[in-house]
This record gives C-alpha cells, structure tokens and sequence, in this order.
C-alpha cells in the first residue's frame, strides 16, 4: 500500500516537474512571459516570477530524488 501512494506521488511530482521545466524562459523567451517574465528585471537580471519559478523547480526536483531513491530502496 505504501508503495502504491509513493508511486502517485512521483508520478505527480514528474508531471510537475515536466511542466515547470516548460515554463521557464529560454533564449528567445518562453511561456514564463506570459506571467509578465519580460516586463522589468530585477537586479539579478530575472523577474520575480522567474526567481518563483526556479524555487519551484529545485523543490520539485528534490522530491523527485527522494521518490525514485525511496521507491529504489521499497522495490529491492
């Protein structure tokens, strides 16, 4: 049981994780403009929404690490 609730969370944390990794910007721009990513910059040289979006896809990361070494460990 618990490997099936482990499954369910990485499967949504990888879904997460492939739409975040969309979102950010690339050299020609990307969906991340569409949330105001190129109307001002700030003094790193990225938006607020950038810096957000980065946070959130280190996390997503992280979990992902964590799912795939738990279910690696659960699956032996």
């Amino acid at each position: 049981m618990l490997t099936l609730g482990l499954v369910a969370i990485h499967v949504a944390v990888s879904l997460g994780l492939v739409l975040f990794i969309l979102l950010h910007s690339g050299r020609g721009g990307g969906l991340s403009d569409m949330f105001g990513g190129s109307v001002g910059t700030a003094a790193a040289g990225s938006t607020v929404v950038e810096r957000n979006l980065d946070r959130i896809t280190v996390t997503l990361a992280v979990l992902f690490t964590f799912t795939t070494l738990a279910l690696a460990i659960r699956l032996q």
